[in-house]
């Protein structure tokens, strides 16, 4: 595992942390290093423009939704034959799920990892007070290893000297360089924030300009040397990825551009708890594997491309005629919208879906659904019996209109409320929250007991 990581961390949101991160994964490419990507918090979109710029799955570091064991062999996994690992934060440095404490924040992710941290600033309207702004995130939490900066939307190359005089005097750490306000990269934003990058095709094209603009104006040898850290340790004995036998199971696992939302250690988990997992694409038009004996089907934006899924109607036959058989099936946000009877769009057109879930799906203007959940299953959820609970959490616009009574799938407890989600019919496990596998590995073992009952009895 390489010694050399770095957190890109963001004095607030919207400082662009993705930028720099995409440009700096892209300059360190160019230059000939295996680069590994990971997002801090519950992200499915940033992770993709990371793998895409890395040719490596990214991966997502949670110090809240699972524990700081298997944070770390996240990381190590994540980061086994890299170069250099760039973890990309979330909001701002300090920012989590509480305000009183450093818990779920990068802060907290950046000193679990021994790991060197990079603060970018917006300048654009400041010059001395920028290292005002840095000495407070320095002192806030004395041990963080806040290593350097990179100073964002100057103005000149004035303005940034001015910049880097005044936070190198104050607060003993360089100013690695810095990008100017009137940059003509804009990344591409939507309601769910950066569109994914599956939706552009070839993005090498933007990954050259950032890398460029990158390597023009930061000082990339000195962020390789601030990355140089001692190897974090794992015991091999103690991880929850170690491989155990093979259980003759296969899962269907719904992946294209409408469904996409998964975090990797989901399926490595799978895989590792002995199911085989096997990829079809309901957008384009591929039916459920008659070889599956579970299904899967993650979050996305079925409602971007409801008209194309509600046109391939074979498709969704073939999972309704498993589902009603009794097929496992696992269904998440988008993939929960995808098994209702119809999705209803901004602009009020009416799409039918699957149709094993008796409801309409109704998109909003505003959230609907937004922060960390941890959730328990009532008695008939057989991913979370015997009290398991698991986390994750929700981001949505939507909101799901039942025309009949169905048991809830999910008791959910969020930052300031207690509530119920999705639901449970046929062997059907759907809501709009995200699990996350690793916070619960005992789903992973039950789920696929789940499917080798219904296949062993041929029920499905």
């Amino acid at each position: 595992m390489t010694s050399q990581r770095l957190v890109i961390a963001g004095v607030s949101s919207g400082v662009g942390k993705t930028t720099i991160t995409i440009g700096l994964l892209s300059a360190l490419k160019q230059r000939g290093l295996n680069v590994q990507g990971f997002k801090c918090g519950p992200d499915y979109i940033d992770t993709t423009f990371h793998s895409a710029v890395t040719g490596r799955p990214s991966r997502n570091l949670d110090s809240w939704m699972f524990s700081k064991d298997v944070l770390k062999e996240v990381f190590i996994n994540g980061s086994d034959s890299a170069d250099i690992s760039i973890i990309e934060g979330v909001m701002g440095f300090y920012d989590g799920k509480t305000a009183l404490s450093n818990q779920g924040s990068t802060a907290e992710i950046s000193m679990l990892l021994d790991c060197p941290t990079i603060l970018i600033v917006d300048c654009s309207k400041m010059a001395r007070s920028a290292a005002a702004m840095v000495k407070g995130f320095q002192l806030l939490e004395p041990d963080v290893n806040i290593v350097g900066v990179i100073a964002n939307k100057v103005g000149s190359m004035g303005h940034f000297q001015i910049i880097k005089e005044a936070v190198e005097q104050e607060c003993g750490i360089p100013v690695c360089g810095y990008l100017l306000e009137n940059t003509s990269i804009q990344m591409p934003e939507r309601h769910l924030g950066l569109i994914p990058s599956i939706e552009h095709g070839d993005l090498t094209s933007l990954f050259d300009q950032l890398a460029n603009l990158v390597e023009e104006t930061i000082d990339l040898d000195l962020l390789v040397e601030l990355s140089k850290q001692k190897p974090l340790k794992k015991d091999p004995a103690k991880s929850i990825f170690k491989k155990r036998k093979l259980k003759d199971v296969k899962l269907a696992i719904a992946k294209d551009r409408a469904f996409n939302f998964y975090y990797q250690e989901n399926l490595e988990l799978l895989e590792a708890y002995g199911a085989e997992c096997i990829y079809f694409s309901p957008l384009s038009g591929e039916a459920i594997p008659d070889e599956a004996d579970g299904l899967y089907i993650g979050g996305g934006f079925p409602e971007q491309f409801a008209a194309d899924l509600a046109n391939q109607v074979e498709v969704k036959n073939s999972i309704k005629r498993r589902i009603l058989k009794g097929l496992p099936t696992l269904a998440e946000c988008g993939g929960y919208m995808y098994l209702a009877k119809t999705i209803e769009t901004i602009d009020g057109s009416v799409y039918p879906m699957v149709g094993v879930i008796p409801g309409t799906i109704k998109m909003g203007k505003k959230l609907a659904g937004f922060g960390y959940r941890e959730v328990s299953g009532n008695h008939d959820n057989y991913l979370l019996l015997n009290k398991f609970t698991a986390r994750g959490h929700e981001f949505h616009y939507s909101s799901y209109h039942e025309s009949e009574p169905l048991p809830f799938a999910y008791h959910t407890k969020g930052s300031f409320s207690e509530g119920v989600d999705g639901c449970l019919t046929n062997n059907v496990i759907a809501g709009y929250t995200h699990l996350h596998f690793a916070s619960c590995p005992e789903l992973v073992e039950n789920f696929i007991r789940k499917c080798l009952e219904v296949k062993n009895n041929g029920k499905n």
